[in-house]
């Protein structure tokens, strides 16, 4: 099964929207991701991550929420879960 995973972007380089890429932190693992198809992606944003590619930006909620399936299905076992803010601040 394939999954899409949910990380925090951390740090952004390039201008070029089809050669920008991202620092993402997965709980704590820290990936370089292509932002290609999330151009409008940014510092601090969270990204759905498949494959090294960055396919949607999602809130913090949403984020938060694919963190608990992961964690019901035994997925984050060993991985520090990112903190995100619970509704506007």
């Amino acid at each position: 099964m394939c999954l899409a995973v949910p990380g925090k972007v951390i740090e952004v380089i390039g201008d070029d929207p089809l050669l920008r890429s991202a620092r993402v932190s997965f709980g704590g693992v820290v990936k370089w991701i292509s932002l290609t198809c999330v151009p409008e992606a940014g510092v601090g944003d969270f990204v759905l991550v498949h494959v090294g590619v960055a396919i949607s930006v999602v809130d913090a909620q949403e984020a938060a929420e694919t963190f608990k399936y992961l964690r019901m299905m035994g997925e984050m076992d060993g991985i520090e879960v990112p903190a995100v803010a619970e509704g506007p601040p």
